[in-house]
């Protein structure tokens, strides 16, 4: 793969994403790729500069309650992720210095951080050498490379070593080249609609192999509509919205139609923390129970 083509290409048509931007610290950074796990760029950027402005060091979102950043998270989907950086705000500040580690292997001690957050955040933050794979950067990899028009199921040892296998030698081209590769991916070589005319890449295996089409199985596209995470969305918004704990009846309100679903989505907020009750029955957020 040409990686001074790559690089060429994002240096002068990367989105301007607010936490590419100078002056953006490794807690940034690792805020913006927590809120980014299965959220559009576009519902993430407002929320992640509020944030950022609230919480500009991990220490202040500790002081913080769970409740509060259940709150500052809003609509953007799957909590438990607000609240395992919570948590991982606290052992930054207790454990690190209020600093983000440097390293990838400190990092994945930290909650709610992977294999590709935690590589994600050593390249990104620190400009280190580190392959970093998601979903956008294998399937460049399955087409550029191998000649796949789709890159199949994942397996972190294989991707993270195609990835490696392409990195230039220069530490500083290495974090822009990972950074260009998930871009194309994101915004050119793209899933259903790749155009490969803009694509920066003077040979690519898979269009010289005629662009063959996939034979393998199709990912499965998750629904939302009528699923217990629309019920549990619906369920944290009252809870969000009020500034005290709230009776059954106000939760049973919001999905009437099916008791049994309502009831199974309220009782996994409550076994994943998400939500508390009250010893005299009522609902409220994390933390804010009593």
């Amino acid at each position: 793969m040409d990686s001074s083509a790559l690089i060429g290409w994002y240096e002068a048509e990367a989105r301007d994403l607010p936490w590419r931007r100078e002056g953006v610290s490794a807690w940034h950074v690792l805020m913006s790729e927590i809120m980014l796990q299965q959220t559009p760029v576009i519902r993430v950027a407002p929320i992640w500069e509020e944030w950022v402005e609230r919480w500009p060091v991990p220490s202040l979102m500790a002081a913080s309650s769970q409740a509060d950043v259940l709150r500052a998270w809003g609509k953007l989907g799957y909590p438990r992720r607000a609240l395992r950086l919570h948590e991982c705000a606290g052992l930054l500040a207790a454990e690190h210095g209020d600093e983000v580690p440097r390293d990838v292997e400190t990092l994945l001690q930290l909650p709610g951080i992977g294999a590709y957050t935690a590589r994600a955040v050593a390249c990104f933050a620190y400009g280190q050498r580190v392959p970093v794979v998601d979903t956008n950067v294998r399937r460049v990899v399955a087409r550029a490379v191998h000649a796949r028009a789709e890159p199949g199921n994942p397996s972190t040892k294989r991707d993270l070593a195609d990835v490696s296998a392409l990195l230039p030698r220069a530490r500083a081209r290495a974090a822009t080249f990972s950074a260009a590769l998930m871009e194309l991916g994101a915004t050119v070589c793209t899933s259903r609609s790749p155009e490969c005319s803009r694509c920066p890449l003077p040979t690519c295996a898979w269009v010289d192999s005629g662009r063959p089409a996939h034979t393998g199985q199709r990912r499965k596209v998750q629904k939302f509509e009528g699923t217990d995470r629309q019920v549990r969305g619906k369920l944290m918004a009252v809870l969000r919205e009020s500034s005290a704990p709230v009776e059954r009846i106000r939760l049973d309100e919001v999905w009437i139609d099916d008791p049994g679903q309502r009831d199974r989505a309220l009782h996994s907020l409550l076994v994943d923390g998400l939500v508390e009750q009250t010893e005299d029955g009522l609902f409220a957020l994390a933390g804010e129970g009593g």
